[in-house]
């Protein structure tokens, strides 16, 4: 608040009560005084009337069109804007004390919001009118170019405002702060009126003055005005670079950094004196640099672009412009921001956020149809380059590296592709997806990152997965006969996928996805969308592909199972109807034999080497994780067919039948012992049967009538240590046992 204006507020009385208001105001203070019939409405009333009559009349005098004849004169002028602006923030004051105390007088709110809006329509022009006209006898803007002739160089740009002397330095600055003071009015006063859209303020809140910063995020109208008279230079050079835009990033580029010096050391003190906690310098004369070039590319560049794109049937060449073109507004975007952090220490988040308001790609802010353009501009190019990846078969296998048997069999912690086993199509998928999120990290904010991601790189990915659906699909794994091709393919499309998933899962937990996963979540809720996500993360912004590869994995995982127990079955069909019974042709009834010179059953023979090929094949090409689960599912899967196909209390074993059962098991144990200590504990239907046949006669007479007579039937076979059968399926089994001697 300045001084004077202060001194002469305090000492000025209140008019008496029934003293005329201001046109605008009289009709409101008649109608709303009865409504109040208190005197602090009164006192009210006779402050706002003295405020609004100053705030006129001291605009009224500092729009004087009197030229710039003198120092005296010019302080004059800057004094009585300053005091115009003083008023308008004792204005802005009352009326928030008013909107917070007396919430129903909206109407006196809005009739004295409107006379204020009419006094900065005059206020604002004419002080913005009387900077230009300062600049212009300042010398600026200067030349943009000083070339040196035996060179054929150009030399750095000669500022003005470092020229300045004492005297055009001070009407400068005063000029500056007016300027500054006046915007700062502007951003409490719109900072007012969109608290009064949602909820209510308080004087004492001090959120309420944070709010002007947002005011200030497009630039300071000062520094914008330095910018203003640059870009109509500049645009005559771009014109000529219409076909070679890298010239046009270049040169404002070198505009924006020849000046910062001068900027910094001149503008940043200026605006500390103002008091506009928070703001650069720097930062402002790049946001002014970012928004002229933005004004200018939006009127020629891309308007070219989009006709292009809409009338041209081969789209190849428009797609390179418009990739080459992103690409420099990408590195354009990176080289202003550090200009604007240089010699600036700040916290990364909030860094981040000021970064976001000088970017170029705010240009597809206000087009969204450009935005979908572009997106699938990188679709249809990421697209093209996975087709010609795919056509080479090589590129759809992964060589198997020499290996230790231990090394492939413990190595669970998985995170690389070669982990994992994967082809190197899924590597190029994966790259080619993170550059096009990579590029979309440079739009402004979520809900355009959101749009760009969806239907570019997400659909990308959806794509690269159907083609993954479609090759095991071709591979018709559910045939009795898998064939070996068959085989290493689906081992390979599962680790892809796998890969793929878990590379989305890391994804996933980034917290730039889990931003976009929340905000895309909120906004589906605002439009009354249900919206499935992962139960992993609620906000999962990849929820919906990453439970597609899971199911993709397990479902062709349980089809290879599927395949390996059917060829199993098939093979060893007669087998299973004998077990039990001994092979006279082989062995005769009344030998008597061992587990030492008794080999497999001739008909179980082919099973199991079906089943060690398949396995020992999967644990080459299936990565370590899956496998681990496939194997231990086949055994599990051989397990129950082995035991269900028996004919338990239908037949009875002979003592050559069950050694025989047991020497069969073992081999079949044999082929999954690589894999783990104690195979056995994934055929328990099959170990529990051989310890009841095992068991001598007389326990074995003594349980069967324990089971038959006890309650408590499952704790006593507990106790014999079976686990998984329970009385029913034990009384079968020792009922197929041969009781005599």
């Amino acid at each position: 608040m300045h001084p004077s204006a202060a001194s002469r507020r305090s000492s000025r009385p209140y008019p008496p009560p029934g003293s005329r208001a201001p046109p605008a105001l009289a009709h409101l203070s008649a109608a709303s005084a009865p409504e109040a019939g208190d005197s602090e409405w009164r006192r009210m009333m006779a402050r706002r009337r003295c405020g609004a009559r100053s705030c006129r009349r001291l605009c009224r005098r500092s729009i004087g069109s009197t030229p710039f004849d003198s120092m005296r004169e010019m302080q004059w002028k800057q004094e009585k804007l300053l005091q115009a602006v003083d008023a308008m923030r004792d204005i802005e004051l009352e009326l928030l004390r008013i909107s917070t105390n007396r919430p129903q007088w909206t109407n006196l709110i809005m009739a004295v919001d409107s006379r204020v809006d009419k006094t900065l329509a005059i206020l604002r022009p004419k002080a913005l009118t009387d900077y230009r006209a300062l600049l212009a006898a300042l010398g600026w803007p200067p030349s943009l170019s000083s070339p040196d002739a035996a060179n054929n160089k150009y030399s750095e740009i000669p500022n003005p405002l470092i020229l300045m002397n004492e005297a055009n330095k001070e009407k400068y600055s005063q000029s500056f702060l007016a300027l500054c003071a006046l915007q700062h009015a502007q951003a409490n006063r719109e900072a007012r009126q969109c608290q009064a859209k949602g909820a209510s303020a308080s004087m004492s809140d001090s959120k309420y003055f944070d709010k002007t910063a947002a005011c200030f995020d497009n630039g300071l109208w000062a520094i914008d005005e330095l910018v203003q008279p640059i870009a109509s230079r500049l645009e005559y050079h771009f014109a000529k670079w219409s076909e070679q835009p890298e010239f046009i990033f270049a040169l404002v580029y070198k505009i924006a950094r020849d000046f910062m010096g001068g900027v910094d050391d001149i503008l940043q003190p200026l605006i500390d004196r103002a008091r506009l906690v928070g703001l650069s310098a720097k930062e402002s004369w790049v946001t002014g640099m970012v928004k002229m070039l933005l004004g200018y590319i939006e009127r020629q560049i891309f308007p070219v672009l989009v006709t292009s794109y809409q009338a041209t049937d081969d789209k190849f060449e428009v797609h390179s412009s418009w990739m080459h073109l992103n690409d420099l507004m990408i590195t354009f975007d990176k080289r202003m921001q550090l200009l604007a952090d240089s010699g600036i220490q700040k916290i990364a988040s909030i860094s981040e956020g000021l970064s976001r308001s000088l970017s170029v790609f705010s240009i597809y802010s206000e087009h969204s149809d450009w935005l979908h353009m572009w997106a699938g501009v990188e679709l249809n190019s990421a697209q093209h380059k996975l087709k010609s990846e795919m056509e080479d078969e090589i590129n759809w296998s992964y060589s198997i590296k020499e290996l230790g048997l231990q090394e492939i069999t413990s190595n669970f912690l998985l995170s690389t592709r070669e982990d994992y086993k994967a082809p190197t199509i899924s590597e190029f998928v994966v790259k080619t997806a993170s550059a096009m999120i990579e590029r979309g990290h440079a739009l402004p904010n979520k809900g355009l990152r959101i749009q760009y991601n969806r239907s570019s790189s997400v659909q990308f990915l959806n794509d690269f997965f159907l083609v993954l659906r479609e090759r095991c699909e071709a591979l018709q794994l559910t045939n009795t006969a898998l064939e070996d091709d068959s085989l290493l393919k689906a081992s390979f499309a599962i680790n892809a996928a796998r890969y793929c998933e878990y590379v989305l899962r890391e994804w996933d937990d980034d917290i730039v996805f889990l931003e976009m996963g929340a905000h895309r979540k909120h906004v589906d809720e605002g439009q009354g969308q249900d919206h499935k996500h992962s139960a992993q993360h609620p906000c999962s912004f990849f929820g919906d592909e990453i439970a597609f590869l899971a199911k993709l994995g397990t479902d062709y995982l349980e089809q290879i199972m599927s395949s390996v127990l059917l060829e199993f079955e098939d093979l060893s069909c007669d087998y299973v109807q004998n077990i039990g019974l001994p092979n006279e042709q082989i062995h005769p009834v009344d030998e008597v034999l061992d587990e030492e010179n008794l080999g497999i059953s001739p008909g179980f023979v082919a099973s199991l080497e079906v089943v060690r090929d398949r396995t020992t094949k999967l644990m080459l090409h299936l990565n370590s994780k899956d496998f681990l689960d496939l194997w231990r599912s086949i055994a599990e899967g051989l397990d129950y067919f082995i035991y269900s196909s028996i004919r338990w209390g239908e037949l009875t074993f002979s003592d050559q039948g069950v050694v025989q059962l047991r020497v069969d098991t073992k081999a079949l144990l044999h082929i999954f012992r690589p894999f783990c200590l104690r195979p056995e504990a994934f055929f328990p239907f099959i170990s529990d049967s051989l310890r009841l046949l095992a068991m001598r006669k007389t326990d074995a007479r003594y349980l069967l009538e324990v089971l038959k007579n006890a309650k408590e039937n499952d704790s006593c076979l507990r106790q014999q240590g079976l686990q998984h059968v329970n009385a029913s399926q034990a009384m079968k089994i020792l009922g197929s046992k041969r009781s005599d001697g």
